[in-house]
């Protein structure tokens, strides 16, 4: 029986060519997957690029707990709420990955009244873009040892091959393995290993590229190995960019699909944000500026991953600026941070929530240390309590001098959300009063890329200082004197935390960032610094979310959330 969520949503569901007439989008530049998803025609986002650009909102979060959060919810409510207070507004999100919908996490297309549809679609194969990514990933890699194989003109040391392969799927037993074993005829033996295509440089690539030339160019600049004397070999060396280019031409038009309410929506690319740097993609996020008086895009998970990587990477790289940011909290998620049991957070516990208020408080003197002026959202839960949901605005308004705009759009679509719509818009037109700077990222190009790394951890996540082996003190040394010296840094570490244990919530200081690895993605542009014991290549928890995803009696996907 279909709920009456489910009714709502197949009454509302619009054609795609009525939702891309919002923003003046004519139907000859849509290419078509049903009546309700479409890719943008590339010629049309060339010619919207004339336009002017609208405001850049910034939605990100406190650190991610069990208890959720809601980031991507309260990115759909809030542009649902701009436009219902008559502003023009539309969203752009990133495209969920398999791994994450069928492992722990669900789906990633908002909730309740507040999501994107159609939901299904969107969560499981949508358009091919991950298809054609991990395709592209996985040609470079072929011809690779293809390259060895066949006599191996450009001499590389095959013990030195950074290249891995990928897959949209959480599977631990592929992390580490041997390749090419069977005889002489399969290619010589190595070691190799499998990331998910969500951590996969060409993902980078995809999303922070401007066009197909510079497409093309960045997937060439990608460094796969290192000769026998230590010389990088790239894509381009071996004649890969414009194959991998063709087979991600069509995936990088941008889709559009709505949401409930019938929101345009910008849904592209999809970096993990814990691994890689959990933004969508550029082209997308331009072409929506071009088109909207205001553009809603989120970071993935906490402000001090997905936000500090939107700054400093992704603003940085495309030279964007945002207007304002939202940070989304919960109560229930804030008084875990104040050490309350999940199962334990339905009963108020304001002493709890007080010390939770610590994770929050971080992430605003985070936010402002970029120039960017912020407001909290807090996404109402129906155990939340009057004095609870009161303590989190008295809290704000006296200790980070911001305000806490409560928030019912998962309940209540834009009605739920029309106070944080006002608000935003009122900022958003004030940016640059902050501090008389306007936005700015945490770091200068030219400060070396130790010192970035070991700002970024003081700065943003309270610690100490960094460390790591003589191995990767000299990695450090060596990417510097080569000339990457001026890439940024994206780092690779648990989301849960601001240091690198998991379960060390709230706002910790004085801890000490261990780095275990770097990793120069010189088509993408920066530089991955993985710390503590984060995986690229996830696994699945003890209970999937996959055991309880089928199809109903009428064909219908059920338990994808």
């Amino acid at each position: 029986m279909l709920s009456d969520l489910d009714i709502a949503r197949a009454a509302r569901l619009k054609p795609i060519e009525t939702v891309a007439e919002r923003l003046g989008i004519p139907p000859d530049a849509l290419h078509h997957f049903g009546r309700h998803i479409a890719k943008l025609d590339t010629a049309f986002v060339r010619e919207a690029a004339k336009r002017p650009q609208g405001k850049l909102i910034l939605v990100t979060a406190i650190s991610p707990t069990p208890a959720g959060e809601g980031k991507t919810t309260t990115t759909v409510g809030l542009g649902d709420g701009l436009n219902r207070i008559g502003r023009s507004a539309a969203i752009c999100l990133r495209e969920p990955s398999l791994g994450p919908c069928f492992g722990m996490k669900g789906g990633a297309a908002g909730g309740g009244y507040a999501q994107v549809v159609p939901m299904e679609q969107i969560n499981l194969h949508f358009t091919g873009d991950f298809h054609a990514i991990t395709a592209a990933n996985n040609l470079l890699a072929a011809l690779l040892d293809n390259h060895i194989y066949w006599g191996n003109a450009l001499g590389i040391d095959p013990r030195r091959v950074s290249w891995r392969r990928v897959l949209d799927m959480n599977d631990r037993a592929l992390r580490s393995l041997v390749s090419s074993l069977g005889g002489v005829s399969n290619g010589f033996p190595r070691e190799d290993g499998f990331d998910i295509t969500v951590a996969s440089e060409v993902m980078a690539v995809f999303c922070l590229a401007s066009d197909l030339a510079d497409l093309e160019e960045r997937l060439g600049r990608i460094v796969v190995a290192q000769t026998r004397d230590r010389k990088p070999v790239t894509a381009r060396d071996l004649k890969a960019a414009g194959a991998m280019t063709v087979l991600l031409k069509d995936a990088f038009q941008p889709n559009l699909v709505q949401t409930l309410e019938g929101t345009p929506a910008f849904v592209h690319g999809g970096p993990f944000a814990n691994i890689a740097h959990g933004c969508n993609s550029v082209v997308a996020t331009r072409t929506a500026l071009h088109l909207a008086d205001f553009v809603v895009t989120e970071a993935g998970f906490g402000a001090d991953l997905g936000a500090e990587k939107f700054f400093d990477i992704k603003c940085r790289k495309a030279g964007l600026e945002p207007a304002a940011a939202v940070l989304v909290a919960t109560v229930r998620a804030l008084k875990m941070h104040g050490g309350v049991p999940k199962d334990q957070l339905a009963a108020e516990n304001l002493p709890a929530l007080r010390k939770g208020m610590a994770n929050l408080g971080r992430h605003l003197a985070n936010i402002r240390k970029f120039g960017v002026p912020a407001v909290v959202g807090v996404n109402r839960f129906a155990t939340d309590t009057p004095d609870e949901l009161a303590l989190i605005q008295e809290l704000c308004r006296a200790e980070f001098g911001v305000d806490a705009i409560v928030c019912d759009h998962f309940a209540q679509g834009s009605a739920g959300i029309e106070a944080l719509a006002h608000r935003v818009a009122e900022i958003a037109h004030a940016a640059g009063a902050l501090d008389g700077l306007g936005f700015r990222p945490l770091y200068a190009d030219e400060l070396p890329l130790w010192d970035k790394m070991r700002l970024i951890a003081t700065e943003i996540y309270g610690a100490s200082d960094i460390i790591a082996d003589q191995r990767i003190r000299n990695e450090f040394r060596e990417l510097q004197a080569a000339g990457h010296g001026g890439l940024p840094i994206c780092v690779a570490k648990t989301q849960y935390s601001f240091s690198t244990d998991p379960e060390l919530r709230g706002a910790p200081s004085g801890h000490v960032v261990p780095i275990r690895e770097i990793r120069l993605s010189a088509g993408a542009g920066f530089v991955v610094v993985i710390c503590g014991e984060i995986m690229t290549m996830p696994g699945l928890p003890r209970v999937p979310s996959a055991e309880h995803i089928g199809l109903d009696e009428n064909g219908l996907v059920e338990g994808l959330s």
